[in-house]
């Protein structure tokens, strides 16, 4: 949620894959920019064809949500499907469609889905096209997968992945490993990174009467578990660039207090805290060497930068106005973006690390916070109310060079919290749209939205390694 403190101080692709929307560079391709992929199912011999619905599901999701790549409708694929690349067959003489004795051309012959041609010409019309099988070798889950260009002349130039899987376990965790690691392999072909192995840290709470938790969660919403058990107040988290530590705030030792943990195994890592009545919002310097962080000490509230341990602390900013939420550009380190009240209501800004060429980015209409760094270093998702009813947040996405911005939720509840996945392609948000709180993703231009959560209420994601 955009207000956490309940204080009186706080306020309530193909080549590069980019796409230009309105001025800015969206991190994914869209539309007739998109090449086609076939993805048919592929079986299993034997015993592996258990788990060949956890496979094919997989890889399924990870191509058609990655953003690189569109998924042709499997209604329209031939009879017949390869499974080995010696399945493909190549025709003899150029292939023409035939003429009746009145000259009507007629249906042209095919290879009943073993020539390629089959799978690039209509109905399909597919650029490239995913096959293989799986089969049980000395219980190990083996896939033997290949990516081929379907619009070569033969099968002999036209395979660009064919390579053999090996699964860590033979069940359906196994298999889904197998389709990441597949997936994986055919996005990075077209500039395209995998979200497998992300994940998403979040608040949880399983009622409006019980404590607030840190949870974290696959990519795709699977895993859910519980990382803290303070039965407290525990929100806002941050992960470090490396995935090795997270940062919380939690209410479970008094008022507000920054928390930093190590994730694998989870330990404490004992953040020193600075005498005041609310110490909170942390977030990792691009290194993971340092926290920043908003605290009310002195006067109410600045924003503070601290050593890993919290020894060291400085302010970074002075006003008498209420400043949170900082995040340290991940590109160069040198810049941060943070939510303030200093000009009237929230708005998002942007200054150096030490503080100085403080300037609003946001332009001053509706209340703007909760701002995100793209891996990019040039791109801020933030929530904006961009001047409709007060509480009507929707998530943006702005140029910080240009000023320019485009919003991707539209009148669907109120949308905010949005955090960049590792590659920048996605963004995982909070929404009501479901008539409580509940994590979201979609693609950076708006587009394929799918819901991560939906039990008990949700909020504050943040994605990471």
């Amino acid at each position: 949620m955009r207000k956490i403190f309940l204080v009186p101080c706080v306020l309530g692709i193909l080549g590069s894959g980019a796409l230009l929307a309105q001025g800015i560079d969206v991190t994914v391709q869209k539309g007739a920019g998109r090449s086609r992929i076939a993805l048919p199912e592929l079986r299993g011999a034997g015993g592996a064809q258990t788990y060949m619905g956890a496979f094919n599901q997989t890889l399924q999701e990870d191509i058609r949500t990655s953003g690189f790549l569109d998924v042709v409708n499997a209604t329209v694929y031939p009879k017949s499907v390869p499974q080995q690349v010696s399945d493909w067959r190549t025709p003899q003489a150029p292939v023409q469609a035939p003429r009746t004795r009145r000259g009507e051309m007629v249906a042209a012959p095919d290879g009943g889905g073993l020539w390629m041609s089959d799978w690039s010409k209509p109905p399909v019309s597919a650029n490239y096209m995913a096959f293989g099988y799986t089969a049980l070798q000395n219980g190990v889950l083996v896939v033997y997968g290949n990516l081929f260009d379907v619009t070569r002349d033969n099968p002999t130039n036209a395979q660009m992945i064919g390579k053999r899987y090996l699964a860590s376990s033979d069940d359906e965790k196994g298999a889904r490993d197998l389709a990441h690691q597949f997936a994986a392999d055919i996005l990075a072909l077209f500039g395209g990174q995998s979200l497998a192995g992300t994940h998403i840290y979040y608040v949880h709470q399983a009622s409006r009467m019980t404590p607030k938790e840190i949870w974290v969660m696959d990519f795709d919403g699977r895993n859910q578990r519980q990382l803290t058990h303070f039965n407290s107040l525990t929100v806002q988290p941050a992960v470090s660039a490396d995935g090795s530590k997270i940062a919380f705030t939690s209410y479970t030792k008094g008022p507000p207090r920054i928390f930093v943990f190590s994730v694998d195994p989870m330990r404490d890592l004992r953040f020193y805290n600075q005498t005041a009545s609310t110490n909170g919002s942390p977030s990792f310097t691009p290194d993971g060497k340092q926290i920043v962080y908003f605290s009310s000490a002195g006067v109410c509230c600045r924003i503070f930068i601290a050593n890993l341990d919290g020894a060291g602390f400085q302010a970074i900013t002075s006003s008498g106005s209420i400043d949170a939420e900082p995040k340290v550009n991940p590109k160069t380190g040198q810049t941060i973006v943070f939510s303030s009240g200093r000009s009237g209501p929230e708005q998002i800004y942007l200054m150096s690390l030490n503080g100085t060429d403080i300037e609003r980015l946001s332009d001053g209409t509706g209340e703007a916070s909760n701002p995100a760094w793209n891996p990019d270093g040039q791109h801020v998702a933030f929530a904006w109310t961009r001047g409709y009813a007060q509480g009507k947040f929707n998530v943006f996405i702005m140029d910080v060079g240009s000023r320019q911005y485009v919003q991707l939720t539209h009148d669907e509840g109120r949308n905010e919290n949005p955090t960049f996945a590792p590659g920048g392609t996605h963004v995982a948000f909070m929404s009501t749209r479901s008539g409580r709180e509940q994590i979201y993703s979609m693609l950076a231009d708006g587009s394929g939205v799918r819901a991560l959560t939906s039990q008990g209420y949700n909020y504050s994601p943040v994605w990471g390694k």
